[in-house]
């Protein structure tokens, strides 16, 4: 893709009992400036939230006509059905996966949407082990398992990122429009490596600020989808 003069950006936003964040998430996904974006759209889609999430929702979709478009689950199905939901509706040229509860801040945007914007890119990493950034002190054990996933992942994929397992990704809209994502939940990070890696797109990676959260405030990964993630990407190299 050769550099655009006229760029849409889509932003999907998957979201599950996120009442204390999502607004103001919205408001600063909105106000971003980035540098060859002209157009605006804000993909969220409600996973079956029962915080009273889906009225904040509706609130902010009148607040800002025409750039929100809301989906709804009518019970929780995880992250990557998310993403599936939301790929079938965005109209961009380029998107961004934005989780609802700030781990990851809009302020990266213009980091990670640059090799996009300039034709470079096929998808963006955005890496919490790389660049001078902030990035919240949080679990050895988290760490250790990230770094284990990323590792398998790369072996199996042949590529050498850093961060397999980032909830902060930007794509062509595309290159992830042509790739069938089955994983419900967090699997959905090894499986649209595995795919993208198939493909053979242009890989980029950027260091990112991250204000990761622990249990008590709201952290939904557990162990358990540690060990999915493992299947998933055995799964994915032998059944591509």
């Amino acid at each position: 893709m050769e550099r655009q003069t006229i760029v849409k950006l889509s932003v999907l936003i998957p979201v599950y009992n996120e009442r204390p964040w999502i607004a103001e998430c919205v408001g600063r996904v909105v106000a971003q400036k980035v540098r060859g974006v002209t157009a605006l759209e804000i993909i969220i889609v409600d996973d079956g939230s029962g915080d009273g999430t889906d009225r904040i929702l509706v609130d902010l979709q009148k607040r800002h006509a025409g750039i929100i478009k809301i989906i709804t689950h009518a019970h929780n199905q995880g992250k990557g059905a998310c993403i599936r939901s939301a790929v079938e509706e965005m109209t961009g040229d380029i998107c961004i996966i934005q989780d609802g509860d700030l781990e990851y801040s809009p302020d990266n945007y213009p980091v990670m949407l640059a090799p996009l914007i300039d034709g470079l890119a096929d998808c963006v990493y955005g890496s919490r082990f790389q660049g001078d950034q902030p990035k919240r002190v949080l679990l050895f054990y988290h760490y250790l398992g990230n770094k284990f996933l990323t590792f398998l992942s790369n072996l199996l994929t042949n590529v050498n990122i850093t961060d397999m397992e980032t909830g902060y990704k930007a794509f062509r809209c595309d290159i992830l429009k042509q790739i069938k994502i089955v994983s419900n939940r967090f699997g959905f990070e090894p499986e649209v490596t595995a795919k993208v890696a198939r493909l053979r797109c242009r890989m980029y990676e950027v260091g990112i600020s991250y204000f990761g959260r622990t249990y008590a405030e709201g952290k939904k990964i557990t162990w358990v989808d540690g060990i999915k993630a493992i299947f998933t990407i055995i799964r994915f190299r032998i059944f591509p």
